[in-house]
């Protein structure tokens, strides 16, 4: 059966099988989502807030709670649009503002200039730059010590597939 999602702040409707996960409404809407983690729910890539029918949604598993534990940006409606999936009618996804770099090389492009959107980093989804700021080498070296902190082996190790 087919169930009817709703996108802010864009204001699209779109449909998506029962059991569908919000990431494929995402996709199909040509919405730039990284998918760093291939949709394990382990990064904040796909990471969205549910602004109506989060009893709509699956309940949250163990990783995707995991990993909303480390976004810096997590309020109590976030969601993880690869592990949340469609139960029945009335949810209203906001997509947060800003851009998910994915490799230092993202950023070096960019030094120099100023940021159209919030910079935001792929597993915690701080930002690393604001809206209007200047991205210079010390925003590089945040990111690649930001990565080098983040214990990856102990976050993966207390996941485990669902």
């Amino acid at each position: 059966m087919v169930k009817t999602v709703r996108l802010e702040p864009i204001a699209q409707e779109t449909s998506i099988e029962t059991n569908g996960n919000l990431l494929s409404v995402l996709i199909s809407k040509d919405l730039d989502v990284l998918r760093e983690c291939g949709g394990r729910g382990m990064c904040a890539t796909c990471h969205v807030y549910v602004k109506g029918g989060m009893d709509s949604l699956s309940p949250i598993n163990r990783r995707e709670q995991r990993t909303l534990e480390v976004i810096t940006s997590c309020q109590p409606n976030s969601r993880l649009a690869c592990q949340a999936r469609v139960l029945a009618n009335g949810v209203i996804v906001e997509l947060p503002p800003g851009m998910y770099i994915n490799s230092i090389k993202d950023i070096e492009a960019l030094i120099g200039r100023r940021a159209e959107q919030n910079l935001l980093h792929p597993v915690t989804g701080e930002v690393l730059v604001e809206e209007d700021k200047l991205i210079t080498r010390s925003t590089l070296k945040q990111l690649e010590n930001s990565t080098n902190n983040f214990n990856f082996v102990s976050f993966f190790s207390n996941s485990s597939d669902v």
